[in-house]
């Protein structure tokens, strides 16, 4: 039986395995919603990308100098566990946002994609590394002859992370404005669906 466990004194619930596919334990606010389960994880490699800009005093964010590294975007390719390249992460426009940036993710196999964002609500803060994330699908597209292994995809939780926070240096001075910073990370990406209706299934990937 899959219940509530306690992980450094965060209440967190433990993912039942689907399809060999086990769930780190989250903290609450990391939880899927009822009616959707794992379907598919892929281990990413690749840099979460800075670019040095002014920023406004008023910025809870900003720092003294006025200048702050600020993220652009992933650039990051997703393994299955054979180390079969499956997707590819990135940042680009949703098209069922009027063209809103958003994370991305499409099959390396038949370019179906989805986009996601993740409320401030559903982060949690891991020391040394970019914050595990919930984040909820915005945008789908199948690809250019129908293929759907991403389309129905509703929510992604990004763990296990490993590097790629901002540098502390580097971004401090006029002359640093444009300057970039590709800093390599790791992590494990979950990739959820609603469960089907009784006498329906899906497609094995």
């Amino acid at each position: 039986m899959f219940g509530l466990m306690t992980v450094v004194g965060i209440p967190v619930a433990a993912a039942a395995p689907k399809k060999g596919i086990v769930v780190p334990p989250v903290p609450t606010n990391l939880q899927v919603p009822v009616g959707n389960s794992v379907y598919r994880v892929g281990h990413a490699t690749g840099t979460q990308d800075y670019v040095c800009l002014p920023c406004p005093a008023t910025s809870p964010t900003c720092t003294a100098s006025g200048f702050i590294w600020t993220f652009f975007g992933p650039q990051a390719t997703l393994f299955d566990d054979d180390d079969e390249q499956i997707i590819t992460h990135f940042l680009s426009p949703n098209p069922d946002e009027g063209g809103t940036p958003r994370a991305t993710w499409q099959d390396s196999r038949d370019t179906s994609a989805v986009w996601a964002f993740a409320p401030s609500a559903n982060q949690f803060v891991v020391p040394g590394a970019i914050p595990w994330l919930r984040l909820q699908v915005v945008g789908t597209q199948s690809g250019p002859i129908g293929g759907d292994r991403l389309t129905a995809t509703t929510f992604i939780q990004r763990l296990e992370t490993a590097g790629g926070i901002a540098p502390t240096t580097g971004c401090s001075a006029a002359a640093a404005v444009g300057k970039t910073a590709l800093v390599s990370y790791e992590a494990d990406y979950f990739f959820y669906r609603a469960r089907p209706a009784h006498g329906q299934g899906h497609d094995d990937y």
